[in-house]
């Protein structure tokens, strides 16, 4: 009686097949009227009679949404993408913060220190004229730019780094040339230059310890990854304004001959007024704390006293 009950209640081989085939989403491949004969030429189960169960070799759809969860007190970016890993550490992504860099102000401080080698050249070529020109025009988008970035709503955190390095390598080259063609001395240029120099590599050891980890190559040079913020003090900002006057005028004595009588009378006070106003600022950035500031909180807490 138990074998009768058995054969009579064992699902038929085709319907097997056909159970298959529907768990395998491949119903399109069976005729509909195949189908509908088969299936209700099978025996319906018994009451209290468990459905058999069919092998299936199909494999599960990918999951294409990407969640985040927390554990513990790290959250973590869960993607379930074929090609991806599964978690990935989103506590680096929280403290990224990014800005708009292609504003008008940072073009022209760009605009300014990519020129700054025209006029080196032209310096040391004595192309005082074309070098007095050029010169003119940095000094002009050195003053828009500011101007440009208040008015509109353009500033940025890049901006607050590469207006003051243009000024730099502006100082710096005009400095060089000048140095090189004999129109300032040697002492002198190599003061200015020696505190452009120390301010340039300390702004390397500041972006490293204000960007927030992972510290990598890319991230380092991704200027758009905001990390500091440099504000030049008061005294820095006065030393800029002397130093163009002072590298200006010694540029301009040889073209425009009442320049170069004023150069001639006051050019060494000049010098020595700027001379001390170069070693001030210089060690304003040392002193003063609210000079550098980071934007990470976590890189501020940890690397600043």
């Amino acid at each position: 009686m138990l074998a009768a009950l058995s054969s009579t209640c064992r699902p038929r081989p085709t319907v097997l097949r056909l159970a298959t085939v529907a768990a395998n989403n491949d119903w399109y491949r069976v005729p509909r009227s195949v189908a509908t004969r088969y299936m209700s030429s099978a025996t319906p189960p018994q009451p209290n009679q468990q459905p058999p169960r069919v092998p299936t070799t199909a494999a599960p759809l990918p999951l294409r949404a990407t969640s985040t969860t927390n554990i513990g007190s790290e959250a973590t970016v869960v993607s379930s993408s074929p090609g991806t890993p599964s978690h990935i550490p989103a506590a680096a992504a929280k403290t990224d913060l990014r800005e708009n860099i292609y504003t008008i102000p940072n073009m022209m401080s760009f605009a300014r220190l990519a020129s700054t080698p025209v006029l080196g050249y032209l310096i040391v070529q004595g192309h005082h004229s074309a070098a007095l020109g050029l010169f003119a025009a940095s000094a002009v988008t050195d003053m828009l730019d500011g101007y440009i970035a208040r008015t509109f709503n353009m500033t940025s955190v890049l901006g607050t780094i590469l207006d003051p390095m243009a000024d730099k390598v502006l100082m710096t080259t005009l400095t060089v040339s000048l140095g090189m063609a004999g129109m300032i001395p040697g002492p002198m240029a190599a003061l200015i230059i020696g505190r452009d120099v120390g301010l340039v590599l300390a702004s390397f050891v500041i972006r490293y310890k204000s960007l927030p980890p992972p510290k990598t190559f890319a991230r380092y040079w991704d200027f758009s990854l905001v990390s500091a913020e440099v504000h030049p003090t008061l005294v820095s900002k006065a030393n800029t304004a002397l130093q163009l006057v002072y590298v200006g005028a010694a540029l301009a004595a040889p073209t425009i001959p009442l320049v170069g009588a004023l150069w001639a009378g006051y050019g060494t006070a000049l010098q020595w007024t700027v001379a001390t106003t170069t070693v001030w600022s210089g060690l304003s950035y040392v002193l003063s704390k609210d000079a550098v500031k980071y934007v990470n909180q976590a890189a501020a807490s940890k690397e600043q006293p």
